[in-house]
């Protein structure tokens, strides 16, 4: 595994991080240990949860429990902005509910502090200052070390940072979380040279399209049972985009999962590729797929396709 740091901040993070989505909603909490110490095991530091995962709330409480005892060994994000149940008219991003977030984020993480906060999305209501400003208070505070964003459009981003950038003490963003994979390019339009130029680490997420780029799944084949596109329709076109991209790996003894991180991984602004997995031999296959670097003649050709 390899590392690197989080835009141009201090925190060093996994170039392949961990997503936790799927505790305590496809995985219970045995089997969420077995993924955390096969990600461990692995050289994975970047574990990416939210307040809203596992049911609202149990993702946050599995991951507090499995890590007891090694919290100093990985890399804690979560985030907070996502519906928990208050309502639709709630201000998710302002001073009173940020306030309240974080401590029943710690308390359900068994920890005293959050390593990267990040607001999942924006409230459309709340000025940005407002929640810099909140956010500010806790990292003086020592509950949070670091805070970032998540689904805002390139605009967004570039107006949060002039805006800490600008006022004096507040802390900036550090990083922008994302939709981002071979399949889902609209990223690279404006996100990734916005964060590029401000110095924002991209973390995409969906890295492997619900699964479409693992390799999983044959034109003329039924998806299979328990993968997430099960019972679901996959177009001509994208089995075309898939096997293109599969002989491109193919040509270079990688396989298609290989393509899915190290595409990414080679793009600019990119600090960690975050995916989610449901067993050690996802993690495992994850883990090892990170180790591809794509020179310049290889990103040439994919960006041809």
């Amino acid at each position: 595994m390899r590392y690197r740091q989080l835009g141009s901040s201090g925190l060093t993070v996994s170039e392949v991080g961990l997503g936790c989505n799927n505790f305590g909603w496809r995985i219970d909490l045995e089997k969420t240990r077995v993924v955390v110490d096969a990600a461990i095991d692995a050289g994975i530091t970047l574990l990416d949860t939210a307040n809203s995962y596992g049911n609202r709330g149990e993702s946050e409480e599995f991951l507090g429990e499995v890590l007891k005892g090694r919290r100093d060994k990985v890399v804690v994000a979560t985030k907070f902005g996502s519906d928990m149940g208050e309502g639709p008219d709630v201000a998710r991003a302002s001073r009173w509910y940020v306030r309240r977030a974080v401590e029943e984020s710690l308390r359900r993480l068994k920890t005293d502090h959050i390593d990267l906060y990040q607001l999942h999305r924006p409230d459309g209501i709340t000025p940005v200052e407002e929640t810099l400003a909140a956010l500010t208070e806790l990292v003086h505070e020592g509950k949070v070390l670091y805070i970032g964003s998540s689904n805002f459009a390139a605009w967004q981003v570039v107006e949060a940072d002039w805006t800490a950038r600008s006022r004096t003490g507040l802390e900036r963003f550090v990083s922008a979380q994302n939709h981002y994979s071979l399949l889902e390019r609209a990223a690279e339009a404006e996100l990734l040279p916005a964060c590029t130029a401000r110095e924002v680490g991209v973390l995409p997420f969906f890295p492997l399209a619900n699964g479409l780029l693992s390799g999983k799944y044959r034109r003329s084949h039924p998806a299979p049972e328990g993968t997430r596109m099960a019972g679901r329709p996959i177009d001509e076109s994208t089995y075309d985009r898939l096997e293109t991209f599969e002989k491109f790996a193919a040509e270079r003894g990688r396989s298609l999962l290989d393509l899915a991180f190290a595409g990414l991984l080679a793009a600019p602004a990119v600090s960690s590729v975050i995916a989610g997995a449901t067993s050690a031999e996802q993690i495992k296959a994850n883990a090892s797929a990170g180790d591809w670097q794509l020179d310049d003649a290889d990103m040439e050709a994919l960006a041809r396709l």
